[in-house]
């Protein structure tokens, strides 16, 4: 998983939100980067740009720029937004847009979901809305699978 989202930073201006989590730690740890484990980190051009960020930090660094946002599933709830990465808020979304959202999960942690879909809860009813449908999840190097969103 990590390869794969690594490989797209590749000869990019683009910035990459990482999001909190074991798995998100995961890239962080092969770009031998610090990472904030249960915090939102910023990279480009495979370069730690800022760590631990809030939403206002978030907004000032990706505005009218390039960007992506890392993130995982909250492993046993399936919450892959609005649960343990507040930073990444409704404005920071809008920002970057739904295509630019790489969802990253083992096989095993989407299994364990037994079906349910991944969940946003990110208190705007409007986004979570636009979020719902199917996401490419990255779930190995070049291994996707769509998964079902809703809120």
């Amino acid at each position: 998983m990590a390869a794969s989202v690594i490989e797209s930073m590749a000869d990019t201006d683009c910035y990459f939100i990482i999001g909190s989590g074991t798995t998100t730690r995961l890239i962080m740890v092969n770009l031998c980067l610090e990472n904030t484990l249960l915090g939102v980190d910023v990279v480009r051009e495979k370069r730690l740009v800022a760590k631990d960020v809030t939403e206002k930090e978030l907004l000032a660094l990706i505005k009218g720029k390039d960007a992506k946002i890392v993130v995982t599933v909250i492993g046993g709830q399936g919450h892959i937004f609005g649960r343990g990465n507040q930073q990444i808020s409704p404005s920071v979304i809008r920002e970057v847009g739904r295509e630019n959202i790489i969802v990253v999960a083992s096989k095993e942690k989407l299994a364990s979901l037994r079906g349910k879909p991944l969940l946003v809860d990110t208190g705007d009813e409007a986004l979570n809305e636009a979020l719902s449908g199917y996401l490419k999840v990255t779930t190995g190097y070049q291994n996707y699978i769509m998964y079902r969103v809703g809120y």
